[in-house]
Parts: structure tokens; sequence; C-alpha cells
């Protein structure tokens, strides 16, 4: 039986995610190393949400297993997801289900200050959203930082260059050779 390996890069918004995964990505397509990297963000980018699935939970789960099903016949068994939940305890059902039973997990949990996420999003927010997206990155920030799940490596991003933080989460993922 061939192990999936799935490493989930989580963190508040304004971290880093998107760009840390990407970086990941680099390095790996560098180590020739066989992956895929899914955005778990735009998984579940529905309005309204499905009646009884008020967080798009099952919409996430669905979405995924189908985009990673398609990936796994074609012989991949790496993948990277970025998520802004994806390291939460309480999501660990969802993954499982979704990428196999078997699946092996790393979950990091990218960190950052209020003033990083708010410079970041201040760079991106280009509509009506950011004072919402400040408020909402500094609640998951404090959710994060208290429902992780056990083993979850935490990862700060404050000051540092992306390559940086991209080669310290390769190594947590135990992925030798993409650095």
């Amino acid at each position: 039986m061939t192990i999936t390996e799935v490493l989930l890069i989580g963190g508040r918004s304004g971290v880093g995610k998107s760009t840390v995964g990407y970086e990941v990505s680099a390095l790996l397509r560098t180590a020739d190393l066989g992956h895929a990297l899914i955005e778990g963000d735009a998984l579940d980018h529905l309005h309204p949400a499905p009646p009884g699935d008020p967080h798009r939970a099952l919409v996430t789960e669905r979405n995924l297993a189908a985009v990673w099903g398609t990936y796994a016949a074609l012989g991949c068994r790496r993948l990277i997801y970025t998520n802004t939940a994806c390291v939460l305890a309480s999501e660990s059902g969802l993954y499982s289900r979704a990428l196999g039973e078997g699946a092996r997990f790393v979950r990091v949990l990218l960190t950052g200050s209020d003033a990083t996420a708010r410079a970041r999003l201040a760079g991106r927010e280009r509509g009506s959203e950011l004072a919402e997206q400040v408020r909402r990155s500094a609640l998951m920030a404090r959710r994060l930082a208290e429902g992780s799940a056990a083993g979850t490596v935490r990862v700060r991003t404050d000051g540092r260059k992306v390559a940086e933080i991209a080669g310290e989460v390769v190594a947590a993922a135990g992925w030798a050779g993409a650095r």
C-alpha cells in the first residue's frame, strides 16, 4: 500500500500560507520530488453556504476528495495543502476522509504578529474587505494558537525570507532533498 504524505500549512490571514506553499512547491520541483499543491481556500468559496453545511466543511471535503482523487490516480503521493484552519484538531477527520485513512499528516502552523498580518493584508486587499479581514485574522490567530492538533509544528514568519521559511517547513515534513 502506498502512503500519501500530506503537508498541511495553516495560519491566520496574512501570515503567508499561499506564498510559503508555492515556495515549498518550488523546492520540491528543484529536487524533482513529485507533489501536488492545493489552495484549500479555493475549495469552499461559495455563497450562500449549502443548507446543513454552514461552515462549508462538506463542500471542502467533497472538493478536496475529488481534486486529490485526480492527482492520486495519476500517481501523486505527496500533497501540499494550504488553508487557514487545516491544522485545527477539530478538522482532522475531514482531511482523513478526503485524503484516505492511511495518509501521513504533518501540520505546520505559520505564525505572525498582528502588525505583520495587517501590513500584508493591506498590501493585497483592494476592495472593501480589509477591516473585516484584519478582524477575522486576529480572531483566527487566537483560535489556531489554542486549537491546533497535537504535534503541530509552529513556524514564525515575521521578518523572515520566504525561502528560509519554506526550508523550515520542508524539513518539518521530512522531505529530504528539497532544500
